[in-house]
């Protein structure tokens, strides 16, 4: 019995894709018949939808599905979150780390729920500006936690592949709220993110 992968997509959406993809590819001056691009339209078509998936997806429903009442009012910390999200002015990749943290008043959440909004809003056309407040701001709304602090790094292939070319420059974006905003608070969070603990 022959492999058969199990994908959903939207069947109308991937031909109309498709059928995109296989005209760039045929502007670029490809034979489209050769063996090895004959799928690539429609495996293109698949996975920019997946790299985009994030825009049917709603943040605030994910954090809201796992509020907790809690006393906690230490913050949390959850460092190191792989991101991969495409700029929206070249739509290549751009990959790193976030890093987030927030204050509860009066509710926590599943700590799997932070990473999930990091990857919501990574899965969509973005610029790592943007992101980083997309992040903090579903957050602080959905929680209303006593502050919110994101910091994200990361490499950018608009920079390394193309344009300027350099290999090794990081980028990075911070966005804060509430406790935060205070020196000593936003000092013992960039500690936190910047110490190995294990």
């Amino acid at each position: 019995m022959a492999y058969k992968k199990a994908d959903h997509y939207d069947s109308a959406l991937t031909e109309r894709l498709q059928a995109n993809y296989l005209d760039i590819l045929s502007g670029l001056g490809e034979d489209t018949t050769r063996e090895g691009l004959l799928k690539t339209p429609e495996r293109a078509s698949k996975a920019i939808q997946f790299l985009t998936q994030g825009y049917a997806q709603d943040a605030a429903e994910i954090l809201k599905s796992a509020m907790f009442r809690e006393d906690y009012s230490e913050m949390v910390v959850v460092k190191d979150i792989e991101l991969y999200s495409l700029c929206e002015h070249h739509i290549l990749p751009f990959f790193g780390k976030a890093h987030v943290a927030y204050i509860p008043n009066g509710y926590i959440v599943g700590l799997s729920k932070i990473p999930r909004v990091v990857d919501v809003f990574s899965r969509r056309l973005q610029v790592q500006e943007r992101l980083t407040l997309d992040i903090r701001d579903v957050i602080q709304d959905t929680l209303k936690p006593l502050g919110v602090a994101v910091v994200i790094e990361a490499h950018h292939m608009c920079m390394m592949m193309r344009g300027v070319q350099k290999q090794n420059s990081l980028t990075t974006t911070s966005a804060f709220t509430g406790q935060f905003l205070k020196n000593e608070t936003r000092s013992e969070f960039l500690r936190l993110i910047s110490s190995k603990l294990h």
